[in-house]
């Protein structure tokens, strides 16, 4: 999953799918408000568990 999936708000803070994936996440951890939750990670994979269907799927397999 690329950082920009994990952004909230991305274009209010100037980022697009575009925006190289170090500058989002430099982004991140200068505002950590800007990630979405809660990320769900199971072996190699995870999602952003909104709904939380999506982390019940994952689970599943």
């Amino acid at each position: 999953m690329r950082p920009i999936k994990l952004v909230r708000g991305a274009a209010s803070a100037g980022l697009t799918d575009e925006t190289p994936d170090s500058e989002v996440v430099a982004a991140m951890v200068a505002d950590p408000n800007l990630i979405q939750r809660p990320i769900v990670e199971v072996g190699e994979k995870a999602v952003v568990a909104r709904p939380i269907d999506k982390a019940l799927e994952l689970v599943a397999g």
